[in-house]
């Protein structure tokens, strides 16, 4: 990939006095990718001379030698009153050990907006922002659950296909099932409990996690059924929606109403293989899923199974055929207006990325480096930069950078591996651009500025540049390189750090942007079941109107929820009818968690690989892969 396409401006330059002031050198070193680094950019191994800068001692300089002649005093101190003086002396004594607290207290005091690391309550945040999934799940719900204004629902779902389609998460505020950010959600909690589930295991939450992340995949297993003697290969894409509009029917889309009361037939969209992207998306989530339990054999087994066979039919479709699953109205018609997809070849080359992961198959892995060029031309201008549910290449990049940093395998995958890196570190400093991407005033970065719901962006990017500022720790690199311009690891932790602050309350509404949490959050989301009284009556849609239009808080606090946020000036309304403020989606909060987890601090007896202390699994993701392939 040519750097110039992700090329962030000029950077500034020294001038000639000022180098000969200082009499600075820099040493460079060199990756181990083959790059020349300025060892973070300036920040490290430099030689100064500050001849310049001391004052110069002179023998004959006043001062410089002592006087022969020293002269000395004697004083003779009489205390006429011992009272007075042992009050002198406990006012003196007070006074300074007052002097000495204030000392103490403003050196320890933590600093606000230094973004120098975590500053609130991260153990509470994952707890929270994972509970926002137990309230989406749909079928039988648990009776252990910790959300209790929820039972029930969606049981005749896809009734008629053949495997069923019971379970799974509802998308949003919504009652629709869309498998394609399902897919991608279990993705990404599966790839941020790969990195940091000693984390997760330190603050209590391995198993909920885990639990979550078990709930997508076994819905990703009903999505798929493969071909057989009679029947050609199916792929569900949606359960719910607004199919019986032209029937003037009720739907998940005119209805205000709890799943638990819904009663009308919810339509199933089904597809055949040309839908690339949401196939190589079902693989990359049912392969990172069986890392996550690769203890448990025979589950891991079916989801490698289910997502070999279907990776094979999707890649070999006629290609004339692959494209997008919203091209198709059959498939992903109804999901246009909510899920659009404008591209597919960076969803099989992030299915085919987790797939080798998931199996060591080199044919996997080649696939996917030699269609990450490809799949980088067709990504448009507009989604440079951004990692979520419609654009995957990004994070495909950090992963192939991770086999070059920690795996490397050698020819002939180091130049893609290496091209990889090289976006990656470009598209990380980026975020540090003003040049790039603009960002509020109160500092959220605005990654796709024309449209609404910001945070989800901000969310992921934080994520990656986190974690990447991890691997260069784990490198023992002090930073990387872009273009024409460099950046710290310090600074790519302070980025990523101001973006999760940013979220939880550090912005100009003083708002938490995560349902409970803090002293300010958002009380009208927009959700069907958080917003209607969970009092044991079944409301019919026709009454939905009151619970939507209700100026009252809602009645059931959606914790954990992050809501999908202010407008480019900072301004957020708390209004339910106003979804583009206040909607929450499970796309959205999986970045949210992979981001707060990520930032939470590491267990105090975890030592990475080189005696660093990260809670970063450096090796794990790896057990499938061998040197050999």
């Amino acid at each position: 990939m040519p750097r110039s396409d992700y090329s962030i401006g000029s950077p500034s330059h020294n001038s000639a006095a000022d180098l000969e002031a200082y009499s600075v050198r820099f040493v460079h070193t060199l990756s181990g990718a083959g790059r020349i680094l300025p060892s973070d950019s300036r920040w490290n191994s430099i030689e100064l001379s500050f001849g310049s800068l001391l004052p110069q001692s002179h023998p004959n300089a006043y001062g410089s030698v002592p006087s022969r002649l020293s002269k000395s005093y004697d004083y003779d101190l009489v205390i006429t009153d011992k009272q007075h003086f042992k009050r002198f002396l406990y006012i003196a004594i007070s006074i300074v050990l007052v002097v000495l607290a204030l000392v103490l207290l403003v050196l320890f005091l933590p600093r606000k907006h230094k973004h120098d690391g975590p500053s609130k309550n991260l153990t509470l945040a994952v707890n929270q922002a994972l509970k926002f999934f137990d309230a989406q799940k749909s079928g039988y719900y648990p009776k252990t659950s910790p959300v209790k204004f929820r039972g029930d629902s969606g049981l005749q779902d896809g009734n008629a296909t053949q495997a069923g389609l019971l379970g799974g998460f509802y998308d949003s505020g919504n009652n629709i099932k869309f498998s394609f950010p399902t897919a991608y959600t279990v993705t990404l909690l599966s790839w941020s409990m790969l990195e940091y589930h000693e984390k997760y295991a330190d603050i209590g939450e391995l198993d909920h996690a885990r639990d979550i992340i078990r709930w997508g995949s076994d819905y990703l297993l009903k999505l798929f059924i493969p071909p057989n003697a009679t029947s050609d290969p199916i792929l569900y894409s949606q359960v719910g929606g607004a199919k019986n509009d032209t029937e003037g029917g009720d739907n998940d889309t005119i209805c205000w109403q709890r799943p638990e009361d819904m009663s009308y037939v919810r339509p199933v969209s089904s597809c055949d293989m040309a839908a690339s992207d949401l196939a190589g998306e079902v693989v990359a989530g049912l392969s990172a899923a069986s890392l996550v339990f690769k203890d448990e054999k025979d589950y891991a087994i079916r989801l490698t199974t289910a997502a070999e066979t279907l990776f094979e039919l999707a890649i070999k479709e006629d290609p004339t055929k692959q494209g997008t699953y919203t091209a198709v109205d059959e498939c992903g018609g109804d999901a246009r207006a909510f899920y659009n997809s404008t591209s597919f070849k960076d969803d099989l080359v992030w299915g085919g990325t987790w797939l080798f992961f998931a199996t060591g198959n080199p044919s996997y892995l080649e696939y996917a480096s030699r269609n990450f060029s490809l799949a980088l031309q067709e990504e448009r201008t507009s989604e440079r930069g951004l990692f979520y549910w419609n654009n995957k290449l990004l994070g495909s990049a950090v992963l192939l950078a991770r086999l070059l940093y920690f795996r490397d395998l050698g020819y002939p995958y180091k130049d893609s591996f290496a091209s990889s890196a090289n976006m990656t570190e470009s598209v990380l400093c980026s975020y540090l651009s003003d040049q790039s991407f603009n960002r509020t005033q109160g500092g959220l970065i605005l990654l796709k500025p024309d449209s609404w719901s910001p945070l989800q962006y901000a969310a992921t990017a934080s994520f990656l540049s986190k974690l990447y500022s991890d691997y260069l720790n784990l490198l023992h690199r002090t930073g990387g390189v872009c273009h024409d311009r460099a950046f710290s690891v310090k600074m790519l932790q302070s980025f990523s750090s101001s973006q999760i602050d940013y979220i939880l309350g550090d912005n100009p509404m003083k708002m938490s942007y995560m349902v409970g949490f803090g002293g300010q959050y958002p009380l009208q989301v927009h959700h069907r079941s958080a917003s209607i009284l969970w009092d044991g009556q079944k409301y019919l849609c026709s009454e939905g109107d009151r619970w939507l239009h209700s100026k009252d808080p809602n009645p059931n606090v959606l914790l954990g929820a992050m809501v999908g946020g202010p407008d480019k000036f900072d301004h957020f309304i708390d209004e339910r009818d106003k979804p583009w403020f206040t909607e929450p989606s499970i796309a959205s909060n999986a970045g949210l968690v992979a981001a707060l987890i990520a930032h939470h601090d590491p267990p105090q007896h975890a030592v990475d690989s080189g005696g660093i202390n990260l809670g970063l699994d450096q090796m794990g993701i790896f057990e499938k892969v061998h040197q050999s392939t």
